[in-house]
């Protein structure tokens, strides 16, 4: 198990693990922004404590995770 994950580290380090690198930065952006401006909007806007609004945050963002990923090819 550990050798599996060594290895997918290593072909991730060199831009190897994705058959398209370019699409996988792209979706992981997406997800950072979506999850910054939710997190901001219920601190600043509605007043919730940092705390909650990351965990409500992070349990939404986190479960869109595998729609943003789906299309993504491993070489």
């Amino acid at each position: 198990m550990w050798d599996m994950f060594l290895n997918s580290a290593r072909l991730f380090m060199r831009g190897k693990l994705f058959r398209e690198p370019g699409m996988v930065a792209r979706q992981w952006l997406l997800g950072v922004m979506v999850s910054a401006v939710l997190t901001v909007l219920l601190v600043r806007l509605l007043g919730w404590g940092p705390v909650p609004a990351a965990t409500l945050v992070g349990l939404l963002v986190g479960a869109w995770q595998p729609v943003l990923f789906k299309d993504l090819k491993y070489n």
